[in-house]
């Protein structure tokens, strides 16, 4: 029955893992709980050298390599997996992390006349959408696509527990929001990707490679520091039970590494080798407190 002790259910040791966002907040996250727990070698992709250099040192062990590359780029995401592939050969987890938060429309329609609001929203920039859908959405997609025969090629290199590969997306709990306030742009591109995982997760099937998504709720990063703003000032550490009021998040906390680490630990490992298509929200309870979707 050993089979069944922890360190058997989420071992994690000898995967290639690659974490797209890798080097800042949440990826950043994912990248520790691999890099830690002995994945063979962990690659972080974005476009800032100097941040993906500087989570490479976290790590004891020197597992983490980090690859200057864009997700928003097909000829970028082409060369990342070259890469990948000439140092590692394969791919046993994949996590499309990366994203962006676009400004939302000045107005709340709450507040304003129709006539200021709709100049509000035409006061944006088309492309404030358009970019939000390249690396929320459509960057996903491609990620995937480009890593789809290294991730069958991990399915003949199998880590422990003979898992079959997979993919983890970070979609987010805006994903199920409705309401006057929300970020629009940023709450449809996370629907979308929320149900291009499951898209993915029917087509991806075919070659034995899984793909899940996680949803997160507030954890403190550069994209989150205005929503947590809203919650007024935390008492003490952010991370912290007691730090905010359950009128803001039951939880009474923001999320903090161990949440996002345990999370990806299961996925990645045999104790979560059954799930394929599905989402995970992790969220402290915060969306039992906002309008959600039908």
């Amino acid at each position: 029955m050993d089979f069944l002790a922890a360190s058997k259910l989420f071992d994690v040791r000898g995967l290639i893992v690659v974490v797209t966002g890798g080097g800042t907040g949440i990826g950043l996250m994912m990248t520790k709980a691999f890099a830690l727990n002995e994945a063979s070698k962990v690659f972080i992709v974005g476009r800032r050298k100097e941040k993906l250099e500087e989570a490479a040192k976290v790590s004891p062990h020197g597992n983490i390599i980090p690859i200057v590359g864009d997700v928003t780029s097909k000829e970028s995401l082409i060369q990342v997996a070259s890469q990948v592939k000439q140092e590692a050969g394969h791919v046993n987890f994949l996590c499309c992390n990366s994203g962006s938060m676009p400004q939302t429309i000045a107005k709340d329609p709450t507040q304003v006349s129709a006539a200021e609001f709709a100049k509000a929203a035409l006061d944006q920039d088309m492309s404030n959408w358009n970019d939000t859908y390249a690396s929320n959405v459509t960057g996903v997609a491609f990620t995937a696509f480009a890593f789809l025969e290294l991730l069958d090629a991990g399915n003949r290199n199998r880590g422990p527990g003979g898992v079959q590969s997979s993919i983890l997306v970070t979609s987010s709990v805006a994903a199920f929001l409705r309401g006057a306030r929300a970020n629009t742009p940023y709450t449809c591109s996370k629907t979308a990707v929320t149900m291009l995982v499951k898209h993915l997760a029917d087509k991806f099937g075919q070659y034995d490679v899984r793909v899940n998504a996680i949803a997160p709720g507030l954890f403190p990063s550069d994209m989150s520091t205005g929503l947590v703003a809203a919650g007024g000032e935390s008492k003490g550490d952010p991370t912290e039970e007691g730090a905010y009021p359950r009128s803001f998040i039951p939880a009474q906390r923001l999320g903090k590494t161990e949440d996002i680490a345990g999370t990806v630990l299961f996925l990645a490992s045999a104790a979560g080798a059954y799930l394929n298509g599905c989402i995970l929200l992790n969220d402290g309870g915060r969306l039992g407190l906002l309008p959600g979707t039908y």
